[in-house]
């Protein structure tokens, strides 16, 4: 199968849905869009995340995971923008169009077999996947027993089966956290989260909500050292660590359990782009992108998990709107060349990345949005914006947490008005 489309999209989670919807907003023609997605349905992870929680920024609800896909697909369907369903994307290659122009997407697909769609833009819109055991190194036996909480999380929501009765979590991110409320719901006893940082990796929220109100101890500076059990898990060990990350002897605590949960860290899908050639922050282990979302690779764009691991849904949603609409300008050339070198973000003293990583002031917006995390928990600090080194606002915050993500919004005028601006700075500031 041999397909030229304007915009091709790799995922159709809730960042391909929401990129593609925006690209046909901007001008873009339907059929001139092709999502490509590995699973058999649309709506990414969304399907099996049947908690609440979802919309409250983007469409002012609160709904569960499949309303909130729901939303995005019935669009989809009503803009009548095609989608290819179970496609395996092998490679994205330059020069797809005719006379040499665009990229060419393959993937593979049960029906139609090799499926190469050649496109003026691509949308990266792959998701994120689980830290396994494997990139853990955790000492014991390896039996049966042992899942992320995705896998988790689809058994119970998807498939009606348990993993297991009695569970030990290791991770305290989201997905971790809001398993030990769905498990103790179905049943099972959840004895204890351990979380090797001594803060934890979700949001508050679900701190309170998934453990305090179940009454599910949550133990910070502490990771598992021995698994036990030969074909199943008998029982699992945690002990505290010291400020090395490494276990303090004389601190390990024994839990009876069938069922070790991992809930360690989200990894952006990213095979696809580094082997494209598409230039990677060390920190997110997604693309570097500038204000219009477009990674080192002209024509490519990056949005959702994929580029950096979101909290919030609405976020992802937000974010890949306008990465479709910027794709869509791009290729109806909309998208002014710049030969000015672009202002660089640098990310410092606590705070770890920002996306964008740098700013075009003849391309951007009036307004530009700056996303980011910090590395370690913050009371009564703020963010310091500065240019070129010198300060230009301080926003002050009661409290900043690796497992929230922040944002600052910068305003155009406010850049151009610095003569031979630079270099834009973000640090945490102690009061």
């Amino acid at each position: 199968m041999e397909k030229t489309v304007k915009i091709a999209v790799i995922g159709g989670g809730p960042a391909g849905l929401a990129a593609a919807e925006s690209a046909v907003e901007q001008g873009i023609r339907p059929d001139d869009i092709l999502i490509l997605e590995r699973a058999d349905k649309l709506g990414g992870i969304l399907n099996q995340c049947i908690h609440n929680g979802f919309g409250l920024h983007t469409f002012r609800e609160e709904l569960t995971g499949p309303e909130y896909a729901d939303r995005f697909i019935r669009k989809v369907r009503e803009h009548q923008i095609p989608y290819l369903l179970k496609a395996m994307v092998i490679d994205i290659s330059p020069a797809g169009m005719p006379g040499g122009t665009g990229l060419t997407v393959t993937a593979m697909n049960a029906e139609e077999g090799l499926v190469r769609v050649h496109a003026k833009a691509v949308i990266l819109a792959m998701g994120c996947r689980e830290r396994p055991r494997g990139a853990l190194n955790l000492p014991g036996y390896r039996p049966a027993g042992i899942y992320t909480a995705g896998t988790a999380q689809r058994f119970v929501n998807l498939e009606g089966r348990m993993p297991g009765h009695e569970v030990v979590i290791l991770g305290s991110g989201d997905i971790g956290l809001i398993m030990a409320r769905r498990l103790t719901l179905e049943g099972a006893r959840v004895r204890v989260v351990a979380e090797l940082m001594p803060y934890s990796g979700g949001l508050e929220r679900n701190i309170v909500q998934c453990l305090d109100d179940y009454g599910i101890p949550l133990k910070l500076s502490h990771t598992v050292v021995d698994i036990k059990g030969r074909k199943r898990v008998e029982s699992v060990t945690i002990a505290e660590v010291g400020p090395d990350r490494r276990p303090i002897p004389g601190t390990e605590e024994e839990y009876t359990c069938d069922t070790l949960l991992l809930s360690c860290g989200l990894i952006p899908e990213n095979e696809l782009s580094s082997a494209l050639g598409v230039q990677m922050n060390g920190v997110t282990k997604g693309p570097v992108v500038n204000e219009s979302l477009e990674t080192s690779v002209p024509g490519v764009f990056a949005c959702g998990n994929v580029l950096h691991v979101h909290d919030l849904v609405d976020y992802v949603s937000e974010e890949a709107a306008q990465a479709g609409a910027n794709a869509a300008r791009f290729v109806l050339g909309e998208i002014a060349e710049d030969s000015a070198a672009p202002v660089t973000i640098t990310a410092q003293d606590g705070v770890r990345y920002t996306v964008p990583s740098s700013i075009s002031l003849n391309r951007m917006e009036d307004r530009q949005l700056i996303r980011f995390r910090v590395g370690n928990e913050y009371r009564n600090a703020g963010i310091r914006i500065e240019f070129d080194g010198k300060e230009f606002r301080t926003l002050k915050k009661n409290i900043l947490a690796p497992g929230s993500m922040e944002q600052v919004i910068l305003q155009k005028k406010d850049l151009e008005g610095i003569k031979g601006l630079k270099n834009i700075t973000l640090r945490v500031v102690q009061y």
